[in-house]
């Protein structure tokens, strides 16, 4: 045979003295060789050979003739075939190099692969900047802020040293070993924006990392108001007091009045911060090395001020009252009486108590009466031994005195001019203290959320987070020790300073001022919250980008320029709720626990993907384990609920929450994720877990294999199968659907691709939860079989087969659909498998129909493994067949005590503890009528007549290959001309055609095929199961007429394939006159049991 080649001419040398060798290429007479004729040809000729030109791929897009010139190397000759859709590695490699050097906020290596580069306009500049700028730094900015400075010295005061110093160890060991997380899966690849969301989401899955990126942006957005609210505290507290708008007109409360200016006060700081984000984010960064300047020589200043301390503390007496701490702000002289000349007068303290300037006592506070007053040193300094005071815990109710202790005092009743004293505001515990600290710890994610702008993110990030938590723990564990050995108790515990005349406790242990930490502290909480409302947009602009939370569609988009607006204006309003809280204490606690749970999954992930050992998994920082990880995990669950338990039940409810949501909707996000391979672990566990054994009575349900029949445009022809699937298994169990697509596979792999997706298309319009699976097969019953063998792993296989009945059999003289159907009969009857067949399943509810009443009647013939009583209490488990009640009818012939058999089904039906009404049919014994003589004489006449009518045309067919083969050797097949259905081994026989042999195929060519048919008699025993159908559908038909569903026993098929067609027959006879049947037949084993 003649086969077409293409000629393709690699080189045509025209130099007259080569003669076909290769000259060298120092050879200066020989000129230089173009490429380009060669190019063409070979691109030409890989066209012709692949069918199909430059295609669109993961790597080489958009192939250019430069890039064509590159693929045709001869050193790569061997595989020029491949090179249109496997890159060169040189390729590949200048790819990925391009990747890695897309800038923060960039769009991700996925759509960078779709858009093929085209976007680019202009070269990217690589970033360069390195561990100190670009971690270090920003991390010391996020971690160090506004709860060092105001809450720090309390915190100290009301726990004392030590618990304090377990407050620092318990939050600074959280945070390190969630950076240890971190780093290891921060280095495990590049992470472009998004940061943590970034990471939590491609380790766990959509699902969580929606719920933990959203509960991560609450938490920095509460940071935000958190940082606001610090700012407003110091500017209407300790720097101008008289800025105050509202006022209470009780003195002793102005708790009220103070609320009300953080709220005045917080909304307009808030809204000018949005101003800013709004004009552009250069102006935030530019002042960041500022405010990170002021936190430096705010905390600088402190150390100073504590080394001072130890030589020359600073003046700043408190005043006492017996033990009582007084508010200082209200009076200038610690005293009740002075000597002005010759004569004593009373002091402001005195009138303030006194309500007089009389020097007597009758209208005088008794407290103040009976108890002296003295003042002591607020800072005693460093050296006076004041620590050992210190240490311990002084936990107080609110509203209670700060008392100091080892001092004598005389108590007196009533209690008076509160408001003269120093008062706790709040109740106080170790779980409030470590609440309202644990925000001081946070910021470790400043590294990991600037990955696109390190020139080495996989050095940089491990380095510099960790270093930054060292060096930020090491300066909270010496403020603690620090602070207790250089201020006097009731100082720390003094809140607000109002035993030092309103001044701020760090600043006046500051040197060279109070000031330095005043203005230091309030611009660095300020940059703070800039900060973290620039941060909360981008970060909500991520979690919207990636699409799977819909409702956050809106966000994705900005200004031209990329920035996120309407993403701003939704995270001040969110602000705004953390401001009209107006507490700083209460805003505290709850970005405590968004910060704790998203350092819970960062933990959780890096434990998963170590466990789990995927392949991808290859961190470059190696200082990991997955005992580390589970720590912090364990950690962070523990400072959740110690520190507020109703605040951490709320944020798991809203992660709940969001991640049902997301799950509900359906992510479709593929981002080789641990929860992902966490599933893959589980499910193998699982499946060798049930090879152990077939599964017991009481554990068997039926799981599907829905044999699915496609039209001609790969459309389903019944879907109401996959609706009566649904409604059987109400989502549980295992199903199956599968198709057989008629063809070779090399040649119809699209279309089985096609098929998959309709198949599952419907399914997701039937709500049917389960598989697909399509097959190619030069048959279709092969494919059936192949099927009904190999569908399900392990121990996860179906056990029941649900098909379509063969509608048109009679009217179809291609014997095709019958053969394949009673072929699958017995197929699944071989494999021991129960099978399912709906007849008229078009007539079957869909699943928004709701039966109100009606029944679900059960024909109990033979019994089939109890398979006909599980089913309708399965069916009743769904709604659609809710309100339908249960009838089971059984037969009883003439010879059987039907009183007594119904008397044995209900007892067996209450210890199956199913509820149905219960009916026993007495069939007759009646002679054979001459209408079922009838109807199996025009049965089997008309089975003869399909036959001979195949056999004539079986007859022309051989008579085409008598003339092609008269002279030749020939393959003689069955007389069946449909390959498809042919029963009979079909064998390739050598022959000569000699005078006897053609003699007897002219007598075979002779003889009448119809001759006989009218002379036929029918076969008793088909008479007799003629009589049988006939007799059982009168009953059935008699009292299941109006029935919505009639369940019956399904006969089994003729041993002899001759009866296929009569087999069909009787099937339908017994169905006749019901409008939807379900002809079941067992698997040949008990699938009930009474038995609990």
């Amino acid at each position: 045979m003649m086969e077409r080649f293409t000629v393709i001419p690699v080189h045509i040398d025209t130099h007259p003295e080569s003669d076909g060798v290769r000259p060298a290429a120092s050879d200066p007479e020989v000129p230089p060789r173009t490429a380009v004729p060669q190019t063409i040809e070979l691109k030409e000729a890989r066209k012709l050979s692949t069918g199909h030109g430059d295609e669109n791929h993961p790597f080489l897009n958009n192939v250019s003739d430069a890039k064509g010139n590159e693929l045709c190397d001869k050193n790569l000759a061997l595989y020029e075939e491949e090179l249109d859709v496997r890159p060169k590695v040189s390729s590949l490699l200048s790819k990925l190099v391009n990747y890695t050097n897309l800038p923060q906020g960039s769009r991700e290596h996925e759509e960078e692969e779709q858009m093929g580069g085209q976007s680019r306009k202009k070269v990217l500049r690589a970033p360069r900047m390195g561990t100190m700028m670009g971690v270090y730094l920003p991390c010391l900015q996020n971690i160090l802020g506004v709860i060092l400075f105001l809450r720090l010295p309390w915190i100290v005061g009301t726990a004392g040293v030590l618990q304090a110093l377990l407050i620092v160890l318990m939050c600074c060991c959280c945070t390190l070993l969630t950076a240890i997380s971190m780093s290891a899966i921060a280095t495990n690849g590049v992470v472009p924006a998004g940061g943590s969301y970034f990471m939590i989401s491609r380790s766990l899955g959509p699902e969580f990392g929606g719920a933990v990126g959203l509960c991560f942006y609450l938490g920095t957005t509460f940071a935000g108001a958190m940082y606001i609210l610090g700012a407003i505290e110091i500017l209407l507290k300790y720097m101008a007091p008289e800025a105050a708008i509202f006022h209470s007109s009780d003195a002793a409360d102005d708790t009220s009045a103070m609320l009300n200016n953080m709220r005045l006060y917080g909304t307009i700081f808030l809204t000018f911060m949005a101003l800013v984000e709004f004009v552009g984010v250069k102006f935030v960064n530019k002042f960041a090395s500022l405010f990170l300047a002021c936190v430096i020589l705010s905390i600088l200043s402190i150390y100073v001020g504590v080394v001072k301390s130890a030589f020359h503390p600073p003046t700043f007496p408190i005043c006492l009252l017996g033990n009582r701490t007084l508010s200082r702000h209200q009076f200038d002289v610690c005293a009740k009486t002075i000597v002005e000349g010759n004569t004593t007068v009373a002091t402001r303290l005195w009138e303030l108590f006194c309500n007089t300037t009389d020097l007597t006592t009758d209208t005088c506070d008794n407290y103040f009466v009976y108890n002296n007053v003295t003042e002591v040193q607020a800072i005693p300094g460093l050296g006076s031994g004041i620590l050992k005071d210190n240490l311990w815990s002084t936990y107080k109710e609110k509203g209670a005195f700060l008392e100091k202790p080892f001092v004598a005092a005389v108590d007196a009743w009533p209690k008076e001019n509160m408001n003269l004293y120093a008062l706790t505001d709040i109740t106080t515990s170790l779980m409030v203290l470590l609440g309202i600290f644990f925000p001081s710890v946070t910021g470790i994610m400043a590294g990991s959320n600037r990955s696109g702008d390190l020139k080495d993110a996989q050095k940089s990030i491990p380095v510099g987070t960790i270093f930054a938590i060292v060096t930020t723990s090491l300066v909270y564990f010496s403020s603690v020790v620090l602070l207790g050995s250089c201020v006097e108790g009731v100082v720390l515990r003094d809140k607000f300073g109002d035993t030092v005349n309103k001044n701020l406790v760090v600043g006046i242990l500051s040197w060279p001022s109070p000031w330095v930490i005043v203005i230091g502290s309030f611009f660095s909480t300020f940059g703070a919250g800039l900060q973290s409302l620039t941060g909360a947009p981008r970060l909500l602009q991520a979690i919207a980008k990636d699409n799977i939370i819909s409702f956050l569609q809106v966000f994705s988009h900005g200004k031209a320029n990329g920035e996120p607006t309407w993403a701003l204006l939704f995270t001040v309003l969110m602000a705004e709720c953390g401001i009209l809280i107006a507490s700083l204490d209460m805003v505290a606690p709850i970005l405590s626990m968004f910060f704790l749970m998203c350092y819970l999954f960062v933990n959780l992930a890096c434990a998963l993907q170590t466990l789990l050992r995927t392949p991808n998994w290859r961190p470059r920082f190696k200082y990991y384990h997955w005992a580390l990880s589970f720590l912090g995990m364990s950690i962070c669950l523990a400072l959740m609920f110690i520190s507020s338990w109703y605040y951490a039940l709320l944020a798991m409810f809203i992660a709940g929450m969001i991640y049902k949501y997301i799950e509900y909707q359906g992510a479709e996000k593929e981002w080789g994720d641990g929860i992902r391979g966490l599933s893959l672990s589980a499910a193998r566990y699982a499946l060798l877990r049930l090879e152990e054994g077939p599964p017991h009575t009481k554990n068997w349900r039926p799981q599907l294999l829905v044999l699915m029949k496609l039209d001609d445009s790969l459309h389903v022809r019944y879907p109401r199968l996959l609706t009566f699937a649904s409604q059987l298994k109400a989502g549980k169990g295992l199903t199956i659907v599968g198709s057989v697509i008629k063809g070779s596979f090399l040649e119809n792999v699209a279309e089985t691709q096609a098929a998959e997706q309709t198949i599952k298309n419907m399914m997701d319009i039937e709500k049917v939860k389960g598989f697909c699976q399509v097959v190619i097969a030069s048959k279709v019953r092969e494919g059936i079989f192949h099927l009904i063998q190999s569908c399900g792993l392990g121990g996860m296989k179906h056990n029941t087969v649900v098909m379509g009945w063969p509608y048109g059999w009679r009217r179809n003289e291609d014997p095709r659909s019958l053969k394949i159907f009673i072929d699958t009969v017995r197929c699944v009857t071989a494999a021991h498998q129960a099978l399912l067949v709906p007849k008229n399943v078009s007539f079957y509810p869909s699943n928004h129909e709701r039966y109100l009443e009606g029944s679900i009647d059960v024909w109990w013939i033979v019994h089939d493994g109890g398979l006909l009583m599980l089913l309708p209490f399965l069916l009743k488990q769904h709604k659609v067949w809710k309100k339908c009640n249960i009838r089971i009818f059984t037969v009883a012939e003439m010879d059987d005590n039907s009183i007594q058999m119904k008397k044995d089904l209900k007892k067996f039906l209450y210890h199956l503890r199913i509820e149905a009404d219960v009916e026993v049919v007495e069939m007759q014994s009646t002679d054979i009528s001459a209408y079922t003589y009838e109807r199996t004489l025009m049965m089997e006449q008309r089975s003869q007549m399909l036959k001979q009518i195949r056999l004539t045309r079986a007859e022309r067919m051989r008579e085409a290959q008598l003339i092609k083969d008269r002279h030749s050797l020939v393959r003689m097949g069955s007389l069946y001309s449909d390959e498809e259905e042919c029963t009979e081994t079909v064998e390739t026989i050598q022959m000569t055609w000699t005078k006897e042999r053609c003699e007897k195929e002219k007598e075979y060519r002779g003889r009448s095929h119809f001759g006989d048919l009218m002379n036929l008699k029918p076969n008793q025993s088909n008479v007799r199961r003629m009589h049988t159908a006939v007799k059982l559908n009168e009953v059935i038909v008699e009292r299941s007429h109006d029935a919505k569903l009639v369940l019956l026993n399904m006969p089994g098929p003729p041993k002899n394939v001759d009866g296929d067609e009569n087999y069909m027959e009787f099937l339908e006879v017994l169905t006749e006159g019901l409008e939807r049947v379900l002809l079941v037949r067992g698997g040949g084993r008990e699938v009930i049991t009474i038995y609990s």
